[in-house]
């Protein structure tokens, strides 16, 4: 990662950061815009930046770049004429794409507010002062720019199917996380402002850990700001270039939400239940095959129980443990895993025996406990013995998403 200075801060061989002693004076605002291939829109942005915050407030600009073409270079150009700091910060790894570029911006940000903005001109940089004294007036943490308040529009949707995606994504985030977007109408916004103060901890200890684009979920589910205000906004078009909205940032952003949504150990086990529900699917279509085929039901249940095992693996994989990943090769966890899932079988026959038995219970309560248990003896033993609970911030450098690499800093 290489760091660039320019514009009015040339020459200064200091970098502000999160961990500074002293912060820029109140009132002050950093601007954080994460780019990938930008090269075209940001003259003009730095330009609109120029004509509307310094005049108004103290401001430096943080980019944040993962690009693979000349947007450094062009940044760097344009800055000659900004009259406030400007610094480029180069990713060799794009780890956690624009949402971890925005985690690094905000390490280096030193100003009391911190705004984070896209490069593509469809937020527009006026704004910027406005969200400033938002917060400062209602004393909020989080001022977020949003679409749908009165006299906001997301008019530079281009289309039906993206105006869609953007409602079911709003509709979807706002229905599981209810407390923790209380107050905030666009929680898929990439426009906001919020105070150093209220993530300089975050950061530090490395709890952010954004997948994909929509780094405004993270901050308000993770961090639960004291007061959040918003301001309406008008959702431009881009000015230049095309969108970096995908389906694989699509796929990335829904296993964000089960990510967020699944931390906490009793939602984790509820979807790990989830999860196995959904392995009696493979397992029935495998036993079918099987003693179609000719095989003796008994065998063919324990081979068809297999498959269900290997699906679920999959899927916890892939959806619920995905950034525990980097402590076992995954011959080792799947091997692990399938021995659990099988011991859980051989578990559960001589307990319902025992509860029928020894403590009188009828069968089906009998059965139905065992389950119980044997579910929860079963996740707590994948979580302890497959997927090992992270380690302090720095002990296993590998799966770290967002997770900064360390680089040069020259001044231009």
């Amino acid at each position: 990662m290489s760091t660039t200075g320019t514009g009015t801060g040339a020459g200064e061989d200091t970098e502000p950061g999160i961990g500074a002693a002293e912060i820029a004076e109140p009132g002050a605002v950093t601007v954080v815009v994460p780019t990938f291939n930008e090269s075209a829109n940001v003259r003009e942005l730095l330009h609109r930046l120029t004509e509307s915050v310094p005049g108004r407030l103290p401001c430096e600009v943080v980019f944040v770049d993962d690009s693979t073409d000349t947007t450094p270079e062009v940044i760097r150009s344009a800055a000659q004429d900004c009259p406030f700091p400007v610094t480029v910060i180069h990713r060799e790894s794009p780890d956690g794409g624009l949402g971890g570029a925005v985690v690094e911006g905000l390490r280096a940000a030193g100003s009391e507010w911190i705004v984070v903005m896209d490069a593509d001109l469809q937020h527009p940089p006026d704004l910027v002062p406005e969200l400033v004294a938002a917060g400062e007036t209602a004393g909020a943490d989080l001022v977020v720019a949003s679409r749908y308040l009165r006299g906001g529009s997301r008019e530079g949707l281009a289309g039906g199917y993206r105006i869609a995606v953007s409602r079911t994504a709003t509709w979807l985030t706002k229905a599981l996380f209810p407390r923790g977007l209380r107050g905030i109408s666009d929680p898929m916004s990439g426009f906001f402002a919020i105070r150093r103060s209220a993530v300089t901890d975050a950061v530090a200890a490395g709890e952010l850990r954004p997948l994909g684009y929509k780094i405004l979920l993270e901050l308000a589910v993770r961090l639960r700001p004291r007061a959040v205000a918003e301001v309406p906004f008008v959702f431009r078009e881009r000015f230049a270039g095309e969108s970096k909205s995908t389906p694989a940032e699509g796929l990335r952003f829904l296993r964000h939400l089960i990510g967020l949504r699944t931390a906490a150990p009793l939602a984790r086990m509820i979807a790990f239940g989830l999860i196995g529900l959904t392995g009696f699917v493979p397992n029935l279509l495998a036993l079918y095959l099987l003693t179609r085929g000719g095989m003796h039901y008994l065998p063919a249940e324990v081979a068809a129980n297999q498959f269900g095992v290997a699906w679920n693996f999959l899927l916890i994989e892939v959806l619920l443990f995905r950034d525990r990943r980097g402590h076992r090769h995954w011959a080792d966890r799947m091997g692990r895993f399938a021995l659990l899932a099988n011991a859980d079988l051989l578990l559960r026959i001589p307990l319902i025996a025992l509860l029928v038995a020894g403590a009188g219970m009828p069968v089906l309560p009998a059965t139905a406990l065992a389950l119980l248990l044997t579910f929860v003896l079963r996740f707590a033993a994948t979580e302890a013995l497959v997927y090992l609970p992270r380690g302090p911030r720095g002990s296993h450098g590998s799966g770290r998403p967002g997770a900064s690499r360390p680089g040069s800093a020259d001044h231009a």
